[in-house]
This record gives structure tokens, C-alpha cells and sequence, in this order.
């Protein structure tokens, strides 16, 4: 393991809990509810085999082995194996690094990429991470990957009441290179703009891309009157969670979205 995986890995191992993300905030919450409702609409349906890479504790995977899914999760973290293995239902879990996955080609109806491509700073281990997706996947299957925007950061400071001089030259920074800076906060990490991913499925051999923008135009909204505590919190949440839904693959409006979501097919062969 090189000395990039093994910082990323002592972060989640002793630094955060990977676990009770989805739950915390509510642009958590709105990624957890509209990534499981992008997943249930665009999956091919229950009974399909699925692979999880870089499913961390195995969330998202139990909620589709409830629904009746076939499928096993690989990450990179053994602690989140752990977790992923011991959680209820159980999850079929193996530690391993997207980019070179220890699956045989053609052995899924679909591949999840919903947390590698944050943490590979480098292009060439994106595609990496990608065309290892690709190519456990069988041909006509999905590929579906999760990244950070490039502006996720900033806006949550702002709506936070976090956003100082230190974090706007950080923000100037992103629009340039889209790397994180650990010292500021998380880990190594990459934010991608639309155009980027987009470029990066189809360089990776994928066809029919689309860019779902995740939790919507409206998230700081939510993030900022549940800072407030204010009265109408709750409606505001839940106006955010309907214009999620509404414009979930306007181009105007995707870059807005804390996470994107790209979906890309397999070509036949």
C-alpha cells in the first residue's frame, strides 16, 4: 500500500466515522435519500449482481441486499470490511483498491463507485479506478460513480457561517486544481467538475453518460436553516429533497450539488 492509500486509511480507521455519515447533516441525509432513490430507479432490478467498490461500512449495500439484490462490497479500509460484514444483513466484503480489483471481467450486472474517485487525486488512477469498473462489469451493464463538486466545499462553508479569508483563498485555489487540502479539513481528495467526470466515463469506455446532480440546488438552504434552528427547518429540508428530484440532471443546475452522481453503460462487445 503506498503512503497516499495508508494516510486515507488511517483517516477513516482513526479520524472519522464512515458509519455515521449518512445520518449526521442534512445534506447527508438528502445524499443518502436520493442516492438510494437514483440507485432504485436506474439498477436493473432485484436478483442482479451488483459491486460495491469502496462501499465503506455498507450502507448502501445493505439497502439493496434488503431489497433483494446480489451483492459484495470491496474497500479498501479492513475496519469498514469489518463493519460491512458484521452489519445486519450481512454484506459479502473483501478489502482491496478500486484499482485493481481482485474480480473476475464480466462478473456483475452493475459496479458502484460511490467513494473511490474522491480520494484519487491523479487522473490516471480515476481512469484506473474506472476501467476496473468497466471491466468486472458485463457488457450492457451500469457503472455508476460518485464524485465531489468542485464548489461542495465552499458553499457549505458558506452556508455554515464558516467561510473565512483562509477558506476563500482555498476556494479561489479549487477552481483551478480541484485538489483538497488535508490541512484544511478531510483528506487527500479530488473535486471534479461535471465536464470532468463526464470526460473521464467515456475515456474510461463507457457510453450514454449522464451527470445526476445529487442533493440538489437547495442543500445549503437546508444546511443553513437547520444551523439556525430555525422553526421552518424541516420545510425547508423537505423543499430541498423535492428540488433534488426535479433537477437532478439539469446542466444548469448539477455543478450545485454537493455530490455528482455519473451513470455510464458498458458497450457490447
Amino acid at each position: 500500500m503506498d503512503q497516499h492509500s495508508s494516510d486515507i486509511v488511517d483517516y477513516y480507521t482513526q479520524r472519522y466515522r464512515e458509519d455515521q455519515r449518512l445520518t449526521a447533516r442534512p445534506q447527508a441525509r438528502l445524499e443518502w435519500m436520493r442516492t438510494t432513490q437514483l440507485l432504485r430507479d436506474l439498477l436493473p432490478g432485484p436478483g442482479a449482481r451488483v459491486l460495491d467498490i469502496g462501499g465503506g461500512t455498507g450502507e448502501y449495500a445493505r439497502a439493496l441486499v434488503s431489497a433483494g439484490y446480489q451483492v459484495r462490497l470491496v474497500d479498501l479500509v479492513p475496519s469498514h470490511v469489518a463493519q460491512a460484514r458484521d452489519g445486519h444483513p450481512p454484506v459479502e466484503a473483501q478489502v482491496g483498491d478500486a484499482r485493481a480489483l481482485p474480480d473476475a471481467d464480466n462478473g456483475y450486472d452493475a459496479a458502484l463507485l460511490l467513494g473511490p474517485l474522491y480520494h484519487l487525486v491523479r487522473r490516471a488512477d480515476r481512469l484506473q479506478a474506472l476501467r476496473e469498473a468497466v471491466r468486472v462489469t458485463r457488457p450492457g451493464g451500469l457503472v455508476v460513480a460518485a464524485v465531489i463538486s468542485r464548489f461542495a466545499g465552499p458553499l457549505d462553508f458558506a452556508a455554515t457561517g464558516r467561510l473565512d479569508e483562509r477558506l476563500l483563498d482555498e476556494a479561489r485555489a479549487l477552481l483551478s486544481d480541484g485538489v483538497n487540502d488535508p490541512r484544511i479539513g478531510f483528506t487527500h481528495a479530488y473535486f471534479h467538475r461535471v465536464e470532468e467526470i463526464t470526460d473521464e466515463c467515456a475515456a474510461a469506455g463507457l457510453t450514454d453518460v449522464v451527470v445526476h446532480g445529487v442533493e440538489g440546488p437547495a442543500w445549503t438552504a437546508a444546511e443553513a436553516a437547520a444551523a439556525a434552528n430555525g422553526p421552518a427547518h424541516d420545510a425547508v429540508f423537505a423543499a430541498a429533497l423535492d428540488l433534488a428530484r426535479l433537477y437532478s440532471s439539469e446542466p444548469a443546475l448539477i455543478s450545485a450539488s454537493a455530490h455528482l452522481l455519473a451513470v455510464g453503460r458498458v458497450p457490447t462487445r
